[in-house]
């Protein structure tokens, strides 16, 4: 008997046996669901994390005092602080560095500033930033209006500024907001450039920030022992590592240390915060595929239940096909197609369902909607799989029946 008969034959079988086919099928969609549902979630949330960390600039590493230390779990230790890079340091590396990289200095100078715009009033929670001309490149920030601050700007300290999107909406509404004056705090600023919204990332909202010169900013920091972050963005990633070994040297130099000495700063490449958190997601992947496991053993124990009571229901059919010439191996063969076909019913069932659960908790985050494909062959691969083992001893045992015996049943 061939394929196509032992199919035709296995889905009269399942068209026969409606409600137990379904009840089964569905507890096998409901696995691969949870399993799909929860890895599609992942990978969604991935890519939009690795577009988001891309956007900030992919080939870039930043040189701080302490290092971003994410952590899941654990002891929840604080990394170990170095000195404070001083502004001094700061210049003087941004000077020095002798590379085909562009090389930008920033410092928060305070989170809890008010801004105001004639009656106008926005909350204490405005964040003023200090930065250099290259300030907004390494920040992957874009201006919408206006310009950036040039060099001149920068290092004599002048009252110009650039604002967050959300502070345009809050204190001009319709209005342009160019050649405004604003108070900062303690300082009127003018405004000569608003960034395009953006949004809140990894603690810091750009939309609720005022940009101000490095020397002007130097002066509104309201830390005892303010550090300076030093950003390098490099041209090409194959750069990347003699970059960095230059620039480390260069640093060191700067800082005064001796050979045997450790590095008193750390280095953190643009994407370590991201490879860290996908180390963190791991362990929920990890738990997804557990839940899906245990769901879809149920599923194939329940299944291999089933095919045992369609063997013993149909004892008489079964003789009937070997007394006619059907020999073990085709009989095997067709429980086995029928127990396959059952897993892939299910199986694209829960497939969808967890690409659209998968989806719908991506999009509700702000990530994005992918079609995982992998995820798509993987679970239809897993359900011929179950479908198999659940199918192997009830379609044994229907090729090991007797025939003289099979049609006396009943």
């Amino acid at each position: 008997m061939t394929y196509k008969e032992n199919v035709r034959l296995a889905l009269q079988s399942i068209k026969s046996n409606r409600l137990r086919t379904m009840l089964t099928a569905l507890i096998i969609a409901i696995g691969l669901m949870a399993l799909v549902g929860i890895l599609t979630t992942l990978d969604a949330v991935k890519k939009s994390m690795t577009d988001a960390f891309s956007s900030m600039g992919a080939n870039s590493f930043t040189i701080r005092n302490r290092g971003i230390g994410i952590r899941v779990g654990g002891s929840g230790q604080r990394p170990k602080p170095f000195p404070v890079i001083r502004y001094e340091d700061a210049i003087k590396f941004k000077e020095q560095l002798n590379t085909p990289a562009t090389v930008a200095v920033s410092i928060r100078a305070t989170g809890g500033a008010t801004a105001k715009y004639g009656s106008v009033k926005t909350n204490p929670n405005i964040s003023v930033q200090a930065l250099d001309e290259n300030g907004l490149a390494a920040q992957g920030l874009e201006l919408v209006e206006g310009r950036n601050l040039n060099k001149s700007e920068i290092f004599t300290g002048t009252n110009n500024c650039i604002i967050g999107n959300e502070l345009k909406t809050t204190l001009f509404k319709d209005e342009s907001p160019i050649d405004k004056v604003i108070n900062v705090g303690n300082y009127r600023m003018k405004i000569i450039g608003v960034l395009d919204a953006k949004g809140s990332s990894m603690g810091n909202n750009s939309d609720r920030t005022v940009y101000v010169p490095l020397l002007r900013g130097k002066q509104m920091i309201t830390s005892s022992e303010p550090s300076y972050t030093i950003t390098v963005m490099v041209p090409s990633n194959d750069l990347m590592e003699n970059i960095i070994g230059e620039a480390t040297a260069e640093f060191r130099n700067i800082r005064k240390l001796k050979i045997r000495q450790p590095n008193n700063f750390e280095i953190t490449k643009s994407d370590a915060v991201a490879q860290t958190l996908f180390e963190n997601l791991s362990f929920i992947a990890i738990g997804g595929v557990a839940i899906g496991a245990i769901t879809l053993i149920g599923a194939s124990i329940g299944l291999m239940n089933i095919m045992l009571v369609s063997v013993t229901e149909r004892t008489r059919e079964i003789g009937i096909r070997k007394a006619i010439g059907a020999n073990p191996s085709t009989i095997r063969k067709q429980f086995l197609i029928e127990a396959i076909m059952i897993c892939l019913f299910g199986g694209a069932l829960g497939i969808l369902l967890g690409i659209g659960l998968g989806n719908a908790i991506s999009l509700a985050m702000g990530g994005t909607f992918i079609i995982p494909w992998k995820f798509i062959f993987g679970g239809f691969g897993l359900c011929v799989f179950v479908g198999i083992v659940s199918g192997y001893y009830p379609a044994k045992k229907a090729s090991k029946l007797d025939p003289v015996e099979a049609l006396r049943y009943e």
